[in-house]
C-alpha cells in the first residue's frame, strides 16, 4: 500500500472534493477508492518528478515614478492614475449652429495673414472684426436652444470627469475595484483634497478620443461600475468623508450581459443606499445626465448644472422616436422635455446653475473648473453646518417637493378633449448671426448670376423672402407680446372677425380703436427688445423685393428684345424690302461717292424714303406687340446752325427783358409791388389781393408787349418755320424741340416776376 500511496500515477486527476469524499467512504486514508482500484493494474514508477510551468502574464506597469519628484504639481499621488495628458491637443469641431462664426475667424485669420505677407498694418480692421466675432458670439450663447445645449454638452472635446478633478483637486488617489472582481472603467472614485478638505470624488468618466471612448465604454456604467461606487459611499460615511459626484453620461449600458448580472437592482440598491447616508452629499452635471444611469450617483443634498449640461429621462432621439416615430423631432422633444438647467432651475429639480465660458465647457476648461471648485466650496459650507438629522431630512424634502399633485378634481371635458389633438409644430425665430450668413450668401449667389442664369438665383430669393416673411411675421408676435398689447391684439381681432362674418360695415368706434392701437404699437416698437433684429430683417425682405423686380425686369427686357430683333429680321427679309435695298446699294455704287456728304440731292431723297417705310413697318409692328413707338432721328440730321440761332436768340430775349427791367416806369412799378406785398404779409385780406394781382398783371403785360414789339419776334417765327421744314423732312433727335424754343421765349415773360 505504501507503494501505490507514494506513486504519482495515483493522484493523476485527483481533488480536493475526491479525497474529502474518500475518507469518509471508508477508504484509504487520503486516497479515493477509485484511484485504488486503478492502481492495481498501473505500471509502477518510481523515478517521477512534477513540473509546473508558469503562464506568463503581461508585465503590471507599476504607475508610480522611478524617482517622484515632490515639487511636481498636486503631489506625486497624482501618477497612480491612468489617465494622462494627451499627447496631441484635440481637434477642433464645429457644430452645425456654429458654422456663422467660423466664417468670421477666416475672415480674421486671412487679414493677419496678408498683414504678415505685405507688413501693412491691418490693427483697426482685426480689431474691428474680433468685436464682431465676439459679439456674434455673445448673441448666439446667450440666445441657444435646448438641442443647441444638448449638443454642446455632447461636444467631443468637452472636459471630462477627471480632467476637472485634476484642476480642482490638490492630491487625488483613485481607489479601484468593487471587491467582487471587476472594475469598471466607465466610473471613477477616489479620494482627494480641495483646500485642505478631504472629499470622495466619483463620477463618469468619458474618453476624449476614440481609444478613450472604447475603453470607458462612452461613459455608459455597467452593474460593476455601480457596485463600486457603493463601495465606496460606504466607506466614506464610515470615515465621515463629504461625497461630491460629478454626471456625465448617456444613460446605463443596457446590453444583454449587464442585464443577467443585475443592472436595475445595482441602481435601485445605489438609490436606497443614498438617501441614507449621514454625509453631505453634492451632485454636479457637467455633460449629459441620461436616465437612471445619472440618478444611481445623483441622490444629493444639492444638484448642481453646468450652464449647457442636460438632465433628462430619455434623451430627445429617444423621445421624438416614441412620439413622433422619427429621430428628426429631437428638437422639439429637447424643448418640450425642459431638460436644461434654467429650465430644471424653475422646476426646482435642480438647485443652481454653474456659468460656462462663450462657447461652452471646452473653450476654457481650467476656468469651467474654477467654477466649479467655488460651487463645491459654497454648498458645502451651507451643508456642513446641518447636523445628521437636519441633513436627511434636508435630502427627503428635496425630492418631496419635485412635482406638484391635484387629486380629486374633474379634468374639463373641452379641455381632456383639446389634449388629444396632435399639436401643430412652432417654428422658432432664426438667430440673426444665422440669417447673416443666409444673406449674405444669396447675396454672393446674385452678385455671380449677373453673368449667368439667374432661374437658380430667382428661387433662392423666392425662397429667402418667403422665410424672412415668416421671421418679420414671428418678430412683430414678439414685440406686441413685449409691449404688453397682446391681449388688447386678440380682442380687437375677435370683435374685427365677429363683424365680418354678421356682413356688416366696420363701427367708427371700433376703426377708431383700431388705428389707436396701430398709433400706439408704431411709437412704442423702438423700445421693444427686438427691435434691432425686427428692423434688420425688414431691409433685407426691401432689399430681396427689389432684387427680386430687378431679375423680373431684366428677364422681361431679354425676352422683349428677342422678340424685338426676331421681328425686325423678319421684317428685314421681306422680299419688297430686299429689292428696294438692293436696289439703293445699287444707286449709291453708281453715284460714286466715297461719303455721305458726296451724295447728290436724289441719292439722300431715296435714302431718306427708304428709312421712312422701315421705321413705319417697324413701328406697325412694335405696335402689334403693344408697344408706344416714338421714331427719333440720328444726331448727325440736326442743324449745329439752328441750335447756334437759338442760342443767340435766348442771349437777346435775357438782355432786352434785363434792360427792360432797368427802365424806370417798370421799376416803379416792382417797387409799388413789393411795397403792397410787404403791407399785406401772410394772411392779406381781398382789397390788397385784389392790388396786387393788378400790378402783376401790369408788369407782365408790360414785358409781353416790349418783346413783341421788337425784332425778337420775327427771329422767333424764322425759326419755328426751320424747325417745321426740318420736321417735315424726318424730324430732329429729340435734343431741340419745339417746345423748347416756345419755353425760350416766354419763360422770362411771367416767370422772372
Amino acid at each position: 500500500m505504501a507503494s501505490i500511496s507514494n506513486s504519482a500515477v495515483a493522484f493523476t486527476g485527483t481533488t480536493a472534493s475526491d479525497l474529502l469524499r474518500s475518507s469518509k467512504s471508508g477508504g484509504a486514508n487520503g486516497i479515493p477508492l477509485r484511484t485504488l482500484g486503478k492502481a492495481r493494474f498501473s505500471v509502477k514508477t518510481r523515478d517521477l518528478s512534477v513540473v509546473a510551468k508558469v503562464r506568463k502574464v503581461k508585465k503590471h506597469e507599476y504607475p508610480w515614478p522611478e524617482d517622484p519628484d515632490p515639487n511636481v504639481k498636486g503631489g506625486v499621488l497624482t501618477h497612480l492614475s491612468h489617465f494622462k495628458p494627451l499627447k496631441e491637443k484635440p481637434k477642433p469641431v464645429t457644430l452645425d449652429f456654429e458654422k456663422p462664426l467660423v466664417a468670421l475667424e477666416k475672415k480674421i485669420i486671412d487679414v493677419r495673414k496678408m498683414a504678415n505677407e505685405t507688413g501693412l498694418d491691418f490693427s483697426d480692421q482685426i480689431a474691428s472684426l474680433e468685436n464682431k466675432y465676439q459679439q456674434a458670439l455673445k448673441d448666439l450663447y446667450t440666445h441657444l436652444t435646448p438641442i443647441q445645449r444638448v449638443n454642446i454638452a455632447r461636444h467631443p472635446n468637452r472636459p471630462t470627469f477627471l480632467d476637472h478633478i485634476f484642476s480642482i483637486t490638490e492630491k487625488f488617489v483613485e481607489l479601484h475595484g468593487d471587491r467582487a472582481g471587476y472594475d469598471d472603467p466607465a466610473i471613477v472614485t477616489g479620494i482627494g483634497t480641495i483646500d485642505g478638505r478631504r472629499y470622495m470624488f466619483m463620477g463618469h468618466q468619458k474618453g476624449r478620443n476614440t481609444k478613450e471612448n472604447i475603453m470607458r465604454n462612452f461613459g455608459m456604467p455597467t452593474p460593476h461600475g455601480y457596485r463600486k461606487a457603493l463601495r465606496m459611499m460606504y466607506y466614506a460615511d464610515h470615515h465621515g468623508f463629504p461625497i461630491v459626484t460629478l454626471i456625465d453620461t448617456p444613460g446605463a449600458f443596457a446590453d444583454l450581459k449587464s442585464e443577467e448580472l443585475g443592472q436595475g437592482e445595482a441602481i435601485a440598491h445605489n438609490l436606497r443606499t443614498m438617501f441614507g447616508l449621514k454625509v453631505p452629499i453634492v451632485s454636479i452635471v457637467i455633460g449629459e445626465g441620461g436616465s437612471g444611469g445619472a440618478l444611481a450617483i445623483g441622490c444629493a443634498n444639492k444638484l448642481l448644472m453646468l450652464e449647457n449640461a442636460v438632465f433628462y429621462v430619455a434623451s430627445p432621439e429617444a423621445c421624438a422616436a416614441i412620439l413622433w416615430k422619427t429621430a428628426k423631432a429631437a428638437p422639439k422633444a429637447a424643448e418640450k422635455l425642459k431638460i436644461t438647467g434654467p429650465e430644471l432651475c424653475k422646476l426646482q429639480v435642480a438647485d443652481g446653475i454653474i456659468p460656462e465660458p462663450l462657447g461652452g465647457a471646452h473653450a476654457d476648461p481650467s476656468w469651467t473648473s474654477q467654477q466649479i471648485k467655488n460651487a463645491i466650496n459654497e454648498a458645502m459650507d451651507e451643508l456642513n453646518k446641518m447636523d445628521t438629522e437636519a441633513l436627511l431630512k434636508h435630502r427627503m424634502l428635496k425630492f418631496r417637493k419635485i412635482g406638484g399633485f391635484q387629486e380629486g378634481v374633474p379634468v374639463d371635458p373641452i379641455k381632456k378633449v383639446n389634449m388629444k389633438k396632435k399639436e401643430e409644430p412652432v417654428a422658432g425665430k432664426t438667430p440673426v448671426i444665422e440669417l447673416e450668413y443666409e444673406v449674405e450668401k444669396l447675396k454672393q449667389q446674385i452678385s455671380k448670376a449677373k453673368e449667368s442664369s439667374s432661374k437658380p438665383t430667382e428661387l433662392a430669393l423666392n425662397e429667402m423672402i418667403e422665410k424672412l416673411k415668416k421671421e418679420i411675421d414671428l418678430e412683430y408676435s414678439a414685440a406686441v407680446e413685449a409691449m404688453g398689447l397682446k391681449d388688447r391684439f386678440l380682442n380687437l381681432r375677435e370683435e374685427c372677425l365677429k363683424a365680418n362674418s354678421q356682413d356688416q360695415l366696420m363701427h367708427p368706434v371700433l376703426m377708431d380703436r383700431i388705428e389707436k392701437l396701430s398709433d400706439e404699437f408704431n411709437k412704442g416698437l423702438p423700445t421693444a427688445p427686438n427691435y434691432t433684429s425686427l428692423k434688420y430683417k425688414l431691409d433685407m425682405l426691401k432689399e430681396f423685393s427689389i432684387a427680386k423686380s430687378n431679375l423680373e425686369k431684366k428677364g422681361k427686357g431679354e425676352e422683349l428684345k428677342l422678340d424685338i430683333n426676331k421681328k425686325l429680321k423678319e421684317v428685314m427679309d421681306q422680299p419688297e424690302m430686299k429689292e428696294k435695298m438692293q436696289a439703293l446699294k445699287a444707286e449709291v455704287q453708281k453715284s460714286g461717292a466715297s461719303s455721305a456728304a458726296d451724295l447728290d440731292d436724289g441719292t439722300k431723297e431715296s435714302i431718306s424714303k427708304m428709312k421712312k417705310e422701315i421705321e413705319l413697318e417697324l413701328a406697325s409692328v412694335l405696335k402689334s406687340m403693344d408697344l408706344n413707338v416714338e421714331i427719333v432721328r440720328a444726331k448727325e440730321l440736326i442743324d449745329q446752325d439752328l441750335k447756334a440761332k437759338v442760342e443767340s436768340l435766348e442771349e437777346e430775349t435775357n438782355k432786352k427783358i434785363e434792360n427792360l427791367m432797368k427802365s424806370s416806369d417798370l421799376k416803379n412799378t416792382i417797387k409799388l409791388l413789393k411795397l403792397e406785398m410787404a403791407k399785406a404779409g401772410k394772411t392779406p385780406d381781398a382789397a390788397l389781393k385784389n392790388k396786387i394781382e393788378a400790378l402783376e398783371q401790369q408788369i407782365k403785360r408790360k414785358l409781353s408787349a416790349a418783346i413783341s414789339s421788337s425784332e425778337i419776334k420775327e427771329k422767333h417765327e424764322e425759326l419755328q418755320a426751320e424747325i417745321k421744314a426740318l420736321e417735315g423732312d424726318g424730324g430732329l433727335n429729340g435734343s431741340l424741340k419745339n417746345d423748347d424754343l416756345k419755353e425760350a421765349s416766354s419763360k422770362y415773360d411771367e416767370s422772372r416776376v
